[in-house]
């Protein structure tokens, strides 16, 4: 089976070369190769391909910044996936798109179902929005898999601030009433993979999500990453309100994850055990 991936240098699409198995062929296209500012060479790089699944794992990701440049954020997650699903459908093969809690306003406590209305908050989620719809109006076979608080050993994430702010300080000040499941990017990887063999045999898709267990706040999982890390900086509890971004956040962040456990046998990952991991390969307090 051949994979064009869309995306090489971030959190998922890195961990996806990595654990792409043998007998499974993965073509990755920067932003060299495929401008997502420039969707027509998306849909291009994948109507000249022979590729049996598609999977987008790239997208403007600076939340803040989305907030001064909503016009380029909405081109390259909204318009971009978009035009990957046309040609997707025009050959008739699987896309598989990554896309965020940030669709959904954070209201409540209770985790939020894929089929619950959204309504996003900022800019980032109104572009990832218009993605997901531009998608699913193209009438190509899809899998939109929602995840969120994505982490890693590379790229720019909470663990790797955290570390760095470990090191350097006393105590740091972390928001605690912003609460979801982290989610590591190797597990978001290996669910894509194996929902990708699934949709090349002919499974449906549809939109789901894919989220890290135990459902916490941002100051615990700091605290679990100095723990993790054997370092002695103290975490302070604070509002949202004491630390001001931006682009609102929402303060519920849990999602429902059962419909894509049932859909593809893939339950939700223990973030614990992929933090323990990744503080190793970062190099823990040294």
């Amino acid at each position: 089976m051949k994979l064009l991936v869309f995306g090489k240098t971030g959190q998922v699409a890195r961990e996806l070369a990595r654990r792409c198995p043998p007998g499974m062929q993965a073509i990755f296209l920067g932003r060299e190769q495929a401008d997502l500012s420039v969707p027509e060479r998306c849909a291009a790089a994948i109507r000249s391909s022979d590729v049996d699944v598609v999977i987008n794992a790239a997208a403007w990701t600076a939340v803040d910044h989305a907030e001064d440049d909503e016009t380029l954020a909405t081109l390259v997650n909204g318009a971009a996936p978009g035009a990957m699903a046309q040609a997707c459908a025009e050959r008739g093969i699987p896309l598989l798109h990554l896309s965020t809690d940030y669709v959904f306003d954070g209201s409540g406590t209770r985790p939020f179902e894929p089929a619950d209305a959204p309504a996003p908050l900022n800019a980032y989620g109104r572009s990832k929005l218009a993605g997901e719809a531009a998608i699913r109006a193209s009438g190509a076979r899809h899998l939109v898999l929602r995840t969120s608080w994505v982490v890693s050993a590379h790229g720019t994430n909470f663990v790797r601030t955290m570390l760095r702010l470990g090191r350097e300080r006393d105590v740091v000040r972390v928001v605690s009433d912003q609460i979801g499941g982290p989610t590591p990017a190797g597990a978001i990887a290996e669910a894509l993979l194996s929902a990708a063999r699934d949709m090349a045999a002919g499974a449906a898709g549809g939109t789901h999500h894919f989220a890290g267990a135990p459902d916490t706040s941002w100051a615990e999982f700091a605290r679990a990453i100095m723990t993790e890390a054997g370092l002695s900086c103290a975490v302070e509890d604070i509002p949202s309100a004491a630390y001001p971004t931006r682009a609102r956040r929402p303060l519920n962040s849990r999602l429902d994850c059962t419909g894509f456990e049932r859909a593809f046998g893939i339950a939700r990952p223990d973030w614990r055990e992929g933090l323990a991991e990744i503080v190793a390969e970062i190099g823990g307090a040294g």
